[in-house]
């Protein structure tokens, strides 16, 4: 049948397109159900400069359109619609999309990556990329000497924190609860470095800024006798206009402020693109469970990138990940 394919890898981002050069360069028939929005996380970024070949970088959608070019070069078929559903219960599997088609395929490699899990404020989403990121390794190097804010509590933010203070002259860490998540040892990291300053109990309300980050709206919950709302490496606590904020209102239980800043960086968590996956085991956080180099529970569904990896989340880790994924396709159908 003309729909049946060697491999189906569902998601474009760079796990799934190197997954499809390597089946395609294999002579494995291969179809990418790209999803209506393809090219995963790059496609938000400006300049990459740490994937290997490009010495004086590359924007990230043209990045993505390369890949795309090259793997359809090679002879993959690209779907840019959205994946429905998969019965997995026999070979070949079937693949529905949203537009009303079924596909079969012989083996699957799930690629669908993960989403940031965004603040939700106003301001924030036009300004992705103009000063709002979710990756100090990727876009660290914009804010060489300049004031920025990392939001969230857990590992992911004080690590983002800790690489913002190669580049920028201050680094702010914002949490909205009374303690971190993170882990003692990245904590004591961050508390012992002397370009960070901790401001808890706060939400970030606002972006602020025409054309990129300028500034941020705040509200602190009001805990204990004071207003006081920052605290430095010695347990020091500062007013908003100690640190170059401006106090806008306040009263016994909040306090809302602005303070002046060039960057934001969100690391609240990662979603992985997992949920539509039945009978895919996933761990507690929804990230898909690999067993055994990049299998999943189900002996002919394999998974590359962000949608299993919660530790590196790197685009030339997730286009690693494709290349492993694609190799265990084709030692599986040699098998059978």
């Amino acid at each position: 049948m003309e729909n049946v394919y060697d491999v189906i890898i569902i998601g474009s981002g760079p796990a799934g397109l190197t997954a499809a050069i390597y089946t395609q360069r294999a002579n494995l028939k291969t179809l990418i159900v790209g999803g209506r929005k393809w090219g995963g996380q790059l496609q938000l970024t400006t300049l990459v400069e740490n994937f290997p070949g490009f010495p004086e970088g590359i924007q990230g959608p043209d990045l993505m359109m390369n890949m795309r070019k090259q793997a359809e070069h090679h002879g993959a078929t690209i779907l840019d619609v959205d994946f429905v559903s998969g019965d997995y219960s026999s070979t070949p599997i079937k693949v529905k999309t949203d537009d009303d088609k079924e596909y079969q395929g012989k083996a699957v490699i799930i690629a669908t990556g993960a989403d940031t899990k965004w603040l939700g404020v106003p301001g924030e989403q036009e300004k992705i990329g103009r000063g709002v990121s979710s990756c100090a390794p990727c876009d660290g190097a914009f804010f060489r000497n300049k004031n920025v804010i990392v939001a969230g509590g857990g590992d992911s933010a004080m690590e983002e924190a800790l690489v913002m203070t190669k580049y920028a002259t201050e680094v702010t860490l914002i949490h909205r609860g009374p303690q971190f998540r993170a882990s003692e040892i990245m904590q004591k990291r961050v508390r012992e470095n002397p370009k960070i300053k901790i401001v808890m109990n706060t939400e970030i309300k606002e972006v602020l800024g025409e054309f990129k980050v300028e500034g941020v709206k705040l509200q602190t919950a009001v805990r204990g006798s004071g207003l006081a709302v920052w605290k430095d490496n010695k347990d020091n606590n500062f007013s908003p206009e100690e640190i170059g904020g401006q106090k806008l209102t306040a009263n016994g239980q909040e306090l809302n402020w602005q303070l002046p800043i060039d960057g934001i960086f969100v690391a609240i968590g990662h979603i992985p693109n997992s949920a539509v996956f039945e009978g895919i085991e996933k761990d507690e956080k929804g990230f898909i469970k690999v067993f055994e180099h990049t299998k999943t529970n189900i002996p002919h569904v394999y998974v590359a990138g962000d949608v299993h990896d919660n530790e590196y989340k790197q685009g030339i880790t997730a286009a690693g990940f494709g290349c492993m994924a694609a190799l265990e396709v084709e030692k599986y159908l040699m098998d059978q």
